[in-house]
């Protein structure tokens, strides 16, 4: 059904599907707020559903349930269809990365009585969002010794936050003539993390109290900071959104919301005729780069990996298994937002309520770094979502010359595989705290596995 409000699917008020998906997807989002964290998460997940770690396997049959795991910050699930690999798969990629800021090698200082650490913003964000909102510190630390620390700081109820802080209202002559860029510089987003002295002469007697209390709860020293990944996040659990309870706020909707709907389609699907896959990725906000973004050889390892396992060590069938595919690249579309409405073709705009959205190309101004679906692909999905009655609608992003941006669709399709994105209506999105609709969201996961089981 095509750009139609998705609620009015679900008659009589009878939302309570649509509700109890989003519990789970509350809780993922919640608990999920680095990438490692939602590897961890989604192993959990997968291995209830009866999905093996691949080195469990000496060999593959039609209805295996297989994950891999790629340094903590990918993972790459499958079941096995009754078609052999080399007919292709039908592939859901979505990213795990979400805009945040990172701690820097040697973040830790002191000023003027206070304890500081050094931040570097990752992906695209409006630097000025992150002030005056509490934070917590999220990620590992990997001693000398290999030992790795977990690392979370804020997301207990009984936990102290940290943050970034900001002129006052009634300084702010000179600060408020700057632009939004400028107004906040990146060099300026250091978090306060302290203020209390230990009871000595030394210098610097606050960062050292700092690191008494880090050594004391987590056994790290400073020089640690040089190996360690820690992730600077909004605190704080996702929330229902609206008095009607209709949408949910929270950190990391972008991509996290595509990732959880393309995880739950596969763990929810029987024997497939082609092997299914759902493949969440890293790096994305930055450009898929490295061993664990799209760009990485990481996907087309596995395969030949699974290959193997088949009896198939032919490097054609790798080929043949990658053009043969089918994919949605999972990621999230611009909602179209009522305070905003200029920078948006209105016709051609996602609308929270209305479903999935397909995207036949993102990129910016003339296309440029864009995927561009094939129109065949796309009549093939559009009869797909109506014999099975799921609500779908179309979209870009934004106005031609307004901006534009780009997903791993194009990384995909360099295998000569048809690929288009398909994924989520996001408000807010990039911010600290996004929104999507709850609708949009179970919508999404039954377009998924629809896909899996029919394209």
């Amino acid at each position: 059904m095509y750009a139609k409000n998705t609620w009015s699917k679900y008659k009589d008020n009878q939302y309570k599907d649509v509700m109890d998906f989003n519990e789970g997807y509350k809780h993922y989002i919640s608990a999920g707020k680095t990438e490692r964290a939602c590897v961890k998460e989604s192993i959990a997940l997968a291995t209830a559903k009866g999905f093996k770690d691949i080195n469990e396997y000496s060999s593959l049959k039609t209805g295996d349930k297989v994950y891999v795991v790629n340094k903590d910050k990918n993972i790459a699930l499958f079941v096995m269809g009754e078609k052999p690999l080399t007919e292709g798969m039908r592939i859901l990629g979505a990213h795990i990365d979400s805009p945040r800021l990172d701690l820097k090698q040697n973040p830790l200082y002191e000023s003027d009585g206070f304890a500081m650490m050094d931040t570097h913003y990752y992906g695209g964000v409006k630097k000025y969002q992150w002030v005056t909102i509490p934070l917590s510190l999220y990620g590992v630390v990997v001693k000398k010794d290999g030992t790795v620390v977990d690392v979370m700081i804020g997301e207990d109820e009984n936990d102290p936050v940290v943050g970034v802080t900001d002129l006052l209202i009634h300084l702010s002559a000179d600060q408020l003539q700057k632009t939004a860029a400028k107004v906040i510089e990146g060099e300026n987003l250091d978090l306060n993390v302290g203020s209390i002295p230990l009871d000595d002469e030394e210098k610097e007697t606050v960062k050292r109290n700092i690191l008494k209390l880090l050594q004391e709860k987590y056994d790290i020293e400073e020089e640690d900071f040089l190996s360690a990944e820690i992730e600077v996040v909004p605190t704080g659990k996702a929330r229902d959104f609206g008095i009607d309870r209709s949408m949910v706020m929270g950190y990391g909707h972008d991509d996290r919301v595509c990732a959880y709907t393309s995880l739950m389609a596969i763990l929810d699907i029987d024997t497939p005729e082609y092997t299914s896959c759902c493949i969440l990725v890293d790096k994305e906000e930055i450009g898929s780069v490295g061993a664990t973004g799209a760009q990485s050889l990481f996907f087309e390892n596995t395969i030949a990996e699974l290959l193997h396992l088949c009896g198939d060590d032919n490097y054609l069938s790798l080929k043949r298994a990658m053009t043969n595919s089918k994919m949605l690249s999972s990621d999230v579309s611009a909602g179209f937002d009522p305070l905003y409405k200029e920078v948006n073709d209105a016709k051609n705009a996602a609308y929270l309520g209305n479903g999935i959205c397909f995207n036949k190309y993102t990129g910016s101004r003339g296309k440029s770094g864009s995927n561009d679906a094939n129109p065949e692909y796309m009549a093939e999905l559009r009869k797909i979502m109506d014999e099975a009655q799921i609500h779908f609608q179309t979209a870009e992003l934004g106005k031609v010359d307004q901006g534009g941006g780009g997903t791993i669709a194009y990384i995909l399709g360099n295998y000569n595989m048809n690929v288009i994105d398909a994924g989520i209506a996001v408000l807010n999105m990039h911010a600290p705290y996004e929104i999507v609709s709850k609708v949009d969201v179970y919508e999404g996961y039954l377009a998924y596995k629809v896909f899996l089981q029919k394209a």
